[in-house]
Order: C-alpha cells, then sequence, then structure tokens
C-alpha cells in the first residue's frame, strides 16, 4: 500500500492546523489510485506529530511511505529536522521504504499557483483606497 504523509510546521492557532488536516482529506479525495492512504503530521506544536503519521500510516499497512515537507523554503526544518525525524522511525521498520520528497516550495508548479493566487478576487480587502491585488 502506498501512503503520504502530509508535514506542516504546526500551530498555536488550532484553525491553521485543522487547515492542513483538511487539506490532507482533500489530497486523499483526488488521490485516487496513486496513494491509498495520506495522513497530516505536524512538526511541532500540533498533533499528530510525524512519527505518529508515519505509524498511522504502517499500523495501516503502507509499505511505500513518501513524506511532503508542506514548507515553501528549505530552512532548518526542512533541511535538517524533518529527516533527523523521520530517520528512526524508518530504520524501526526496515521493511517499508520510507522517503522525504521535495519541499512544496520547489514544485514546478508554484508558479502558476502564485500567479493564479494573485489574480484571485478572494483575498480580503485591507483598506479604504487600497488597491486589490488583480
Amino acid at each position: 500500500m502506498q501512503a503520504l504523509v502530509l508535514i506542516a510546521h504546526g500551530s498555536r492557532r488550532q484553525a491553521s492546523n485543522q487547515e492542513v488536516m483538511e487539506l490532507a482529506s482533500r489530497l486523499q479525495q483526488s488521490a485516487g489510485d496513486r496513494y491509498q492512504l495520506i495522513e497530516a503530521g505536524f512538526l511541532e506544536i500540533a498533533e499528530p506529530s510525524i512519527p505518529e503519521a508515519i505509524e498511522t500510516c504502517i499500523q495501516s499497512g503502507a509499505t511505500s511511505i513518501v513524506v511532503v515537507p508542506y514548507f515553501l523554503a528549505a530552512g532548518r526544518h526542512v533541511a535538517e529536522d524533518i529527516p533527523q525525524i523521520v530517520k528512526p522511525v524508518a530504520e524501526q521498520h526496515p521493511q517499508v521504504t520510507i522517503r522525504i520528497s521535495e519541499h512544496i516550495g520547489m514544485s514546478d508548479s508554484m508558479t502558476r499557483l502564485i500567479l493564479d493566487s494573485a489574480s484571485s478576487d478572494s483575498g480580503p480587502d485591507i483598506g479604504a483606497g487600497m488597491e486589490q491585488a488583480g
């Protein structure tokens, strides 16, 4: 079974964590046969943690897991923290293939996504006399 774990930072603001959980749910609905299971995990502050999310996949029968850092830039969390957290879990489960993909900010789709977002009329108007983007 193929699984995907979407990794976000985690926030004290519960609504932000819920956005990530909802994104994981939408991904599951769109994944088709590519991934039979998609879970969200958080680096810190929120739950489930990265190891907990990976363990959920393994307990559900995943034999291959891709960990996707939902980060825009390759800062310390992407370059160091996430690999350091994933490695011991992978070592505990040598029968499961676990790999970390590039972070979301490296996606070739990012340019289009940013331009589409800037062209959207869905953002808030933040002040009188200020021109909205778009």
